[in-house]
């Protein structure tokens, strides 16, 4: 389907106004009543003014708003949720349309192929509530409220990833709207550039068009052996080395995350969090009662002042991390690590364990390795993550000096890791602007290069990490 738009008055000073009456009038621009509140992401550290803000409702809709935008001259930057929109707010946005997909929310299970479509702006929690009752699961991620299409274009690690792989290639179809207004249905059986426009999306995120729903693989997941343990940081150093320990050889079955956490004395915050400073593991184990116990016995040993794991249902992992849901200010920073011998933990400690003064909120080492280092059949331009730990450091951003703080904190942080950084980049936790190519090897890294020539040659799209085109100077 393609969407044609006749623009029959003569160009307004304002390119943006050309906009105006699209979305049904959900189009907002500067010094509209509605600007300020559409332009705030997720993470509202980030201050994002854009030329325009618009909410389709539907897919025609969004199309009709591609060809409008490019005809004006704009260019075109889907946002879901704005969680990582700190790249796209470090470009210049005064030519840029945000287009918002929240209105596009629909979601549809389907338990005999065991797949689920969800809708542009869909929630994780609404797909992990909708698959439950069929007794499935999707490779939903740690937050509830990070939007499907945006986790799954650009990886995706949850709690069952050692097992099952990156969620972009679980990934079955995608519906995309492409710079030249056709709404297209790209999948393993599309042919020519819609093939290469299927591979090119799971992974390489935004750059190829506005998705405007993702078709993913379920599992039949209806319960996990899944919860944390949980110790004052004074335990930091016997934690940390019997985790790094313990990580290594895990089998494949198990995902976990530790974390070194410092909670502000917030009220709302429960008795045994609030103004603490603690040591976390939480994760899944996907077997038996018995077999995870006995994996988890070396860490229970270490006697952990709080231990909640235990068989629950799938639906409940969504929440299992604590992330917060919500707009919240936040600044971070991110890599990943080949391993974690002694030295490495000695680092580790010396900035965020016991007695340390960082302002960092958390400090995290997921645990990557199993089916996430393994080529996916038929995956995508990600197919696999050639690391063994990756670290996401974030900071709380109330203030501007706040996040002056947790961004020295986390760039400490990372220098002192530097030594045993491994593998590619891995942008879902990037919040920052870098080299696109770092995630990629080269060959994949040209291919992708060609495909956004193929379906973008004038660069209307504008991703939070950008690939441009294979021509200089395009995207």
């Amino acid at each position: 389907m393609s969407v044609e738009t006749t623009l029959d008055h003569p160009a307004p000073s304002v390119p943006a106004e050309a906009l105006r009456g699209l979305c049904g009038g959900a189009v907002h621009l500067p010094g509209d009543a509605g600007y300020e509140m559409a332009r705030m992401p997720w993470n509202v550290a980030v201050d994002q003014r854009p030329a325009a803000v618009a909410f389709p409702h539907s897919a025609a809709e969004a199309a009709e708003l591609v060809v409008a935008a490019a005809r004006a001259g704009l260019r075109v930057a889907p946002q879901s949720t704005g969680h990582a929109a700190g790249p796209l707010a470090e470009s210049s946005l005064e030519d840029v349309v945000i287009v918002r997909t929240s209105e596009l929310n629909g979601v549809t299970i389907d338990p005999e192929a065991r797949t689920v479509r969800a809708e542009g702006g869909v929630l994780w929690q609404q797909v992990v509530e909708a698959a439950a009752p069929h007794g499935l699961a999707a490779l939903h991620g740690s937050s509830p409220d990070v939007a499907v299409a945006g986790y799954a274009l650009g990886g995706g690690i949850g709690w069952y990833a050692r097992k099952l792989g990156l969620a972009t290639n679980s990934v079955v179809a995608l519906e995309v709207v492409t710079a030249d207004g056709q709404v297209r249905r790209v999948s393993a059986e599309s042919a020519g550039t819609d093939a290469d426009l299927f591979w090119a999306l799971r992974g390489g995120g935004g750059n190829f068009g506005l998705v405007t729903a993702v078709e993913l693989q379920l599992f039949p997941i209806a319960d996990a052996y899944a919860g944390m343990l949980l110790w004052d940081r004074q335990h930091a150093d016997a934690v940390v080395r019997e985790w790094a320990r313990w990580s290594e050889s895990a089998p494949d079955e198990v995902t976990t995350s530790l974390r070194v956490m410092s909670f502000p004395p917030m009220p709302e915050l429960p008795d045994f969090l609030r103004g603490r400073q603690l040591v976390i593991i939480d994760g899944a184990v996907l077997a038996d009662d018995a077999t995870a116990e006995e994996l988890l016995a070396p860490l229970r040993a270490l006697s952990p002042e709080m231990d909640t794991f235990g068989r629950v249902p799938a639906a409940a992992l969504s929440r299992l991390h604590m992330d917060p849901e919500g707009p919240t200010p936040a600044v971070s920073g991110s890599l990943t690590l080949a391993g974690l011998p002694e030295e490495a933990i000695e680092a580790f400690l010396a900035e965020v364990g016991h007695g340390s003064t960082s302002s960092l909120l958390f400090a995290e080492l997921r645990q990557l390795g199993g089916a996430l280092g393994r080529d996916a059949d038929g995956a995508g331009a990600l197919p696999r993550l050639d690391a063994a730990y990756a670290g996401f450091f974030v900071g709380i951003a109330a203030t501007p000096e706040m996040a002056s703080q947790g961004l020295a904190d986390a760039a400490r942080l990372e220098a002192a890791l530097q030594p045993w950084v491994g593998g590619r980049t891995y942008l879902n936790f990037t919040e920052t602007t870098l080299d696109a190519s770092t995630a990629f090897d080269g060959d994949t890294w040209t291919r992708l290069r060609q495909v956004r020539s193929a379906v973008d040659p004038e660069g209307v799209f504008l991703a939070n990490h950008q690939i441009p085109g294979a021509v200089s100077g395009q995207g």
